[in-house]
């Protein structure tokens, strides 16, 4: 069974192994409450106030201690003054978030209850605790005074369920929390149904803002009203009295009422347990709690988020990469906040910021190894081929190195050793061996130092060309100072054999090609095809009807432009080609290519008596001149046959 391309593509690798990090390690607790940080970060910035929600929290704080003169706890006939000053001031619903469940004095305890039976709805917090015993944990509600209670208080369960780092966020669930009884007290219609509201451990609190973002007033304030707060300031009002002091007032005393809220990392400051009533009363009532987004749903738009950012970085640029992973992050931030801001909706925003940071860390770290192993790729095909310098400019720019084919022009150059399968015979297989490793090793030196690439070994023949994989604009200057310089090493290792029978045919011709890799994605062969490969080749063996040992195309000719010398041979109509091509050799004798352009001249011109004059000639300067018997030998077959007017002096070598 074969895997789909698709799913074999390394961007998807990447997207899905990113996905899957981040799938598991959501579900871990360190990671639940990271993102619990973020909910929190929003809800700092996302606050809503909720100054009209018709709530006033009355402090028991440190400057009513200051005028009460009391010690904690005060006598219960202060709360039952206070229940008659705000009953007289018209608050709609009074709540104490003070767990009033043993008995004191029991005058002062008739005095508070007498007051609760004056007054309308008056809530008691309750709590919640837990019992050792040698049989297990039990956990029982503690219950408001029975006297309180019968006189019309109201239970409500004040107790709180922090987080793993001690916030205070959710909303209570039980039926007869403390937001729930007070809402279930107020006259008006639309909050006591706001009481019913459906809530679970996933119900998070829209708090209002920091400590102390609800009115406030201090406990001996609201025991005279009319004396110092302005008029009605309680009417209608629901009225939480709770404590509201920065440490304990008394020596051994338990911790004040104080919780860490989504603001304390940000303000250094608790929350008094008052005010988290208040931000739950005011939440479920606004209907504006925070639900977080479930968590298919939530895997689902992480799995987007994280395949755009692969999808979006596999062209690996790392800066491009940079700014797409900021720019989606930015997006995925944006959205996150949106919905929580006006949707009340927490998407969890920390797992795709870190997909989007794994794609963009596996994305380079896959395109580095990848470099890498190109680079060595790029070293092991051309590290023989081409000098030094050159491999290190492509592994340095692979982009100039064009897989797969592409048309340049290039000089292409062909050598072969005459002489060689004769000298070999003579000589043990070993000495054959080094004699050819010594010459195709000189080749190859004096091609790379050059320049060029050496293409491929054919026995003792080299192919070699100039222009690819890097330009190089002197590419037919380079070859002919190559040809020159192969001469050259030969003739010196000739005559370090003994001056045996070894020569060397060259060929070179210049012209568009296709070069590239030529063979499979297994086998990489580097390699120019063309009709002026073939041309070059030919002339290599073209060399063997003039005697010659390099012939050099004209186009080659041309762009070299007499800055090596040259001699016209002939022109010549090699195997595949319709248009017959001049033909040049090597010279640096300016007599005898001075002769030479003459004789020819007067060749073309069938002055078959003029040509025979200067070869003579030429014959005369350079006894050994092979061209000139090539030509003095062609003369007297061509006088007896009848010329066109416009022959071009050329020769067919259909067999070359």
């Amino acid at each position: 069974m074969t895997i789909p391309r698709i799913l074999r593509s390394r961007s998807v690798l990447i997207a899905v192994g990113a996905w899957l990090a981040v799938a598991a390690v959501s579900s871990t607790g360190v990671w639940n409450l990271l993102e619990l940080r973020g909910f929190d970060l929003w809800s700092r910035v996302a606050v809503r106030p909720v100054a009209d929600a018709g709530i006033t929290i009355v402090g028991i704080d440190e400057s009513s201690f200051g005028e009460l003169q009391q010690q904690w706890p005060w006598p219960r006939s202060v709360h039952g003054r206070l229940v008659d000053a705000l009953t007289k001031a018209g608050a709609a619903v009074i709540a104490f978030d003070i767990v009033f469940a043993e008995p004191s004095v029991p005058e002062e305890d008739a005095a508070f209850a007498q007051a609760i039976f004056n007054a309308g709805p008056v809530v008691l917090a309750g709590d919640l605790a837990t019992q050792e015993n040698a049989y297990a944990d039990q956990v029982i509600q503690v219950e408001p005074l029975h006297a309180l209670k019968e006189a019309g208080g109201i239970k409500g369960l004040a107790a709180v369920n922090l987080d793993n780092d001690m916030v205070l966020r959710r909303v209570p669930q039980d039926s007869e929390a403390f937001w729930r009884v007070v809402l279930r007290q107020d006259p008006r219609p639309e909050r006591r149904a706001a009481a019913d509201r459906a809530v679970d451990e996933q119900t998070f609190i829209r708090y209002a803002g920091p400590d102390h973002s609800f009115p406030y007033v201090s406990y001996y304030q609201a025991l005279d009203p009319d004396t110092f707060l302005p008029r009605d300031s309680l009417k209608g009002r629901v009225v939480l009295i709770g404590r509201d002091v920065k440490a304990s007032p008394e020596p051994g005393a338990p911790q004040p009422d104080m919780f860490a809220s989504p603001f304390s990392a940000a303000t250094g400051q608790l929350t008094p347990g008052v005010e988290f009533h208040a931000n739950a009363i005011a939440t479920m009532m606004t209907a504006s709690e925070i639900r977080p987004l479930g968590r298919l749903a939530w895997l689902a738009i992480a799995a987007a988020i994280i395949g755009i950012a692969a999808w979006a970085m596999r062209h690996w640029r790392p800066i491009t990469s940079a700014v797409v992973a900021v720019l989606l992050s930015l997006a995925w931030l944006g959205g996150s906040f949106g919905l929580f801001a006006y949707g009340d909706r927490w998407l969890p925003a920390f797992g795709p910021l870190v997909g989007v940071t794994l794609v963009y860390v596996a994305q380079g770290g896959t395109a580095f190894l990848t470099e890498q192993a190109r680079r060595r790729q790029i070293k092991a095909a051309f590290g023989y081929y081409v000098s030094p310098a050159v491999v290190e400019q492509l592994v340095a720019h692979p982009e100039r190195l064009k897989l797969g084919g592409e048309r340049r022009v290039l000089t292409i150059l062909f050598n072969d050793l005459a002489g060689f399968t004769t000298l070999a015979e003579t000589l043990a297989a070993e000495e054959t061996a080094r004699i050819l490793n010594e010459h195709l090793t000189a080749m190859t030196t004096i091609v790379l130092e050059s320049g060029g690439t050496v293409d491929k070994f054919i026995g003792d023949a080299v192919m070699a060309f100039w222009n690819a994989p890097l330009d190089e604009p002197e590419h037919a200057l380079k070859a002919c100072q190559a040809a020159i310089a192969m001469q050259a090493d030969l003739a010196r290792r000739r005559a370090d054999l003994g001056n045996v029978d070894l020569r060397m045919r060259v060929g070179i011709a210049t012209g568009s090609v296709i070069v590239g890799n030529m063979g499979s994605n297994t086998r990489f062969d580097y390699s120019a095809i063309g009709d002026h490969v073939n041309l070059a080749a030919r002339l290599e063996n073209v060399n063997k009807v003039y005697g010659t040992s390099t012939l050099v195309a004209a186009s080659t000719i041309e762009m070299v432009n007499g800055r090596v010398p040259h001699r016209l041979v002939d022109r010549v109509r090699v195997k595949g080609k319709s248009e017959p091509v001049a033909v040049f050799t090597l010279d640096a004798d300016p007599a005898v290519v001075a002769i030479s352009d003459k004789a020819i001249e007067a060749y073309r011109q069938q002055d078959w008596d003029r040509s025979t004059t200067h070869w003579q000639s030429l014959l005369e300067l350079s006894p050994n001149d092979p061209i000139a018997t090539v030509y003095l030998k062609r003369i007297p077959d061509l006088r007896s046959q009848l010329r066109a007017a416009d022959w071009d002096g050329s020769v067919a070598l259909e067999k070359m």
